[in-house]
């Protein structure tokens, strides 16, 4: 049974899946697995109505809309979107495309890098609160020989080298920048 009309409290729905009877009153407690491009979309206006600072704060609001995504999966559409974060919160980048104007490499280390630490062939950077993700990306401009990848979180970036010794010619090339 189904009710209708605005004083209805359930709902009925799915169809097509099989009926799901649900309090229109505890929506907001419900998380759906929604399309990438349907969450996507939600990022972009989320952003655009609100100041968002942190992924934390982007997955609070996502799932208050009934989007369910995890840290990794935020940090791919934040990259696929454009976003960049500014003392506002996460923005749309400005200018021509996906390779818009990132600071150069040296002035956001120097801004943001806190600590680098070697660990075999790995490189751990520690950074001010929200400030990984384009570290993150101005490192993986560069190009380096010695870098195969990295992954940019909320306030730390792992750097994944070819070997330990480049790790350590890496490390030391960001420490001077550091300087």
């Amino acid at each position: 049974m189904t009710g209708r009309g605005p004083a209805c409290n359930f709902c009925l729905t799915l169809p097509a899946i099989g009926s799901t009877i649900v309090n229109k009153h505890a929506v907001k407690w419900i998380t759906i697995q929604m399309s990438k491009p349907a969450r996507q979309e939600a990022i972009l206006g989320l952003v655009a109505q609100q100041r968002i600072a942190s992924q934390d704060e982007l997955q609070r609001a996502l799932r208050g809309r009934g989007f369910a995504a995890g840290q990794a999966t935020l940090s791919r559409d934040i990259h696929e979107l454009g976003l960049v974060k500014t003392e506002e919160g996460y923005a749309v980048r400005q200018g021509s495309g996906p390779e818009a104007v990132l600071p150069p490499v040296a002035r956001l280390v120097r801004e943001f890098v806190l600590d680098v630490q070697a660990a075999q062939n790995l490189l751990v950077l520690r950074t001010s609160v929200g400030s990984a993700q384009p570290v993150a990306a101005a490192l993986d401009s560069q190009k380096w020989h010695e870098q195969i990848g990295s992954i940019g979180g909320d306030d730390t970036i792992l750097i994944v080298c070819v070997d330990k010794r480049s790790a350590s010619s890496l490390g030391k090339r960001i420490e001077r920048m550091l300087a």
